[in-house]
């Protein structure tokens, strides 16, 4: 409420009209739009563009959100003067449609100004065009701003990024409010990845299983959903999302970037992830913090920015994408973590699996806070976004997948215990293909308190059982589970079965 007693005014009503306003060049071609970021751009080896951004990562501590955080009249003006900038300064107005399911599709419209147009491009390259519509969702980003501030209205749609010039920012300006609008629709907005797996089972009958990946960036969950599972035709396995997607009641799981991947390229080596080297050195793509030469020499190893160096890769140009960005049934929810004290997979019963979303389990990442990069962190569903409770959507993801008899695992994509035993690529994607196929045998240990493989075809599980790498095994399980167990207790909205599930 303002002073006086009634509502605000919506902000989206103070926007100008990009098609009349004179300070707005609405809706150019990529091509105009490179043209303007032209100043800021090196010209790698591969004729694509490199830019070099004064932030790096997200902002996370200064974020908020008018459900969770409470608004003060400062957060209030910061939202104005983000709405009073798209009028005033020489902007680009670019619309874009997020989503291609009929109960999850979003018009989304960016404003940033012309100087920063590199912004504009990469995210541009994400989305599809739009078909015409009026904008759902609405964000605006001065990275002139003299305060680094992001501050989103759910209700209203609007999100003001100030202050900082990172792309990460608007891209996930809009994959924020997919996910809470999806939720409002009675479905649950994810921070995964999904695919779809065709193979044989172990009659040699054909069957398609939907999976679909929960991780943190930098965890592994781009390059586990893009591979290709080294399968021969007729069996496939294509990527449908990489990044955010919806679980919604009917089974069937929404995605929401129809053109592009934002993908990390720290250490990307051509003969590990073949497909996103090849889709990251292409012509099309959009390099953000790249180490590259002034001779157009790109190093994706070197990390002479930052660790979470970037490039916006083209869905058309990565072999194991789909055309489709839904996928009809997911059969497999898979949580991908870092603990050494993990196998390299378990299977999750309900509650579990619960559990598992709401530990999150992962390491700090330099997407998210480079300061703290390394460091064991839980994140409820590996998911930085959610807006509104964290324990009801624990809740509310343990009954959906309930309802819909989903299989769910914990896999481990790091090392085991003292480190003396990587999970590597080729562990992990022979898991990945044999549960698809559903030739794994299970077995409920009493040392780990686990399900875990008793046969996986093509890995011998017994090198990779947990208590064998670690030192006073028992000592750290009890003491990994008592953490665990103080941190779930922070959740009020928490259903106890799920707590009383914490393995």
């Amino acid at each position: 409420m303002s002073e006086t007693g009634t509502e605000p005014r919506p902000l989206t009503r103070r926007l100008p009209d990009p098609e009349t306003a004179s300070n707005i060049v609405y809706n150019p071609s990529l091509e105009e739009i490179r043209e303007f970021a032209s100043a800021d751009e090196t010209t790698t080896e591969y004729g694509s563009p490199s830019y070099v951004s004064e932030f790096r990562s997200r902002s996370a501590d200064r974020t908020k959100n008018a459900i969770d955080d409470e608004f003060t009249d400062a957060d209030r003006r910061l939202l104005e003067d983000a709405a009073d900038a798209a009028g005033e300064r020489e902007m680009l107005c670019v619309d874009r449609l997020m989503g291609r399911h009929p109960d999850a599709t979003f018009c989304c419209r960016l404003f940033v100004p012309t100087e920063y147009a590199r912004i504009a491009l990469a995210w541009a390259n994400l989305f599809e065009p739009t078909d015409g519509r009026e904008p759902d969702l609405v964000t605006v980003q001065d990275p002139d701003y003299d305060e680094t501030a992001i501050r989103i209205l759910p209700e209203e749609g609007f999100t003001a990024v100030l202050g900082s010039d990172y792309t990460g920012e608007a891209k996930k300006s809009f994959l924020r409010l997919f996910m809470y609008r999806t939720k409002q629709l009675g479905g649950l907005g994810l921070h995964a990845g999904s695919k779809r797996v065709r193979v044989r089972d172990g009659d040699g009958d054909m069957r398609i299983v939907g999976q679909v990946f929960l991780g943190l960036s930098a965890t592994g969950k781009s390059t586990l959903t893009s591979h290709g599972l080294w399968l021969d035709d007729p069996e496939d396995a294509v990527m449908l999302q990489d990044d955010v997607c919806a679980l919604l009641p009917d089974g069937s799981v929404a995605g929401s970037e129809g053109q592009g991947l934002y993908i990390k390229t720290i250490g990307l080596e051509e003969d590990e992830q073949p497909a996103l080297y090849q889709a990251a050195t292409d012509g099309s793509a959009v390099l953000e913090n790249v180490a590259v030469d002034d001779d157009g020499t790109v190093h994706f190893e070197e990390n002479r920015y930052t660790s979470n160096s970037r490039a916006v890769i083209q869905r058309s140009e990565l072999e194991s994408a789909d055309d489709e960005i839904d996928l009809d049934r997911v059969d497999q929810v898979f949580f991908i973590t870092r603990n050494p004290l993990m196998p390299p997979v378990a299977k999750l019963d309900e509650e579990e699996a619960a559990v598992a979303f709401m530990l999150g389990e992962s390491i700090e990442t330099s997407a998210g806070d480079p300061s703290r990069a390394g460091e064991s962190i839980r994140v409820v569903g590996t998911n930085p976004f959610i807006i509104g409770s964290e324990g009801e959507e624990g809740n509310h993801f343990r009954d959906l997948i309930a309802d819909l008899e989903v299989d769910c695992y914990v896999i481990n994509t790091g090392y085991l215990g003292d480190e003396s035993k990587d999970v590597g690529v080729t562990e992990s994607v022979t898991i990945l293909t044999e549960l698809a196929r559903g030739t794994v045998e299970w077995t409920d240990d009493d040392r780990t308190g686990l399900t875990i493989p008793e046969g996986v075809p093509g890995l011998d599980v017994e090198e990779y059982y947990v208590p064998d790498h670690v030192d006073d095994y028992e000592e750290a399980a009890t003491a990994l589970r008592e953490e665990r167990l103080e941190y779930l207790e922070k959740f009020d909205d928490l259903d106890p079965e799920i707590k009383d599930a914490t393995y």
